[in-house]
């Protein structure tokens, strides 16, 4: 079945940057949409970033010019480097996995934390 590991949350300063990634541990789709929502506190889930098979991405408004997302499609990974981590990115960071044809999957979360 469909695991969706997740690693590279933990608590940074502003201004510093932090690594996610995330990999399917279980059977290997071909065509997909993978990548990662957040929640912050008090608020809803919203789109940072997602890519496919062909490394088409889409990005979030929140994550436009400051994180990157990666993609590792032999083995439906992937990977968002954030920089210029501020305050109002603390959240819990998700990753998700929609094969096509299929439902969708999420990751059971990793905590940002943004602090000085």
């Amino acid at each position: 079945q469909v695991q969706l590991v997740e690693s590279g949350g933990g608590s940074v300063q502003p201004g510093g940057s932090l690594s996610l990634s995330c990999t399917n541990s279980g059977p290997f789709f071909h065509k997909f949409t993978m990548g990662w929502y957040r929640q912050p506190p008090g608020k809803q889930r919203e789109l940072l970033a997602t890519i496919t098979q062909s490394n088409e991405t889409v990005y979030g408004d929140s994550a436009k010019g400051r994180f990157t997302i990666t993609g590792a499609t032999r083995r439906n990974a992937a990977a968002l480097q954030m920089t210029g981590l501020i305050e109002d990115d603390t959240a819990v960071y998700y990753c998700y996995l929609h094969p096509l044809g299929f439902r969708e999957y999420w990751g059971r979360g990793t905590q940002v934390t943004v602090s000085s």
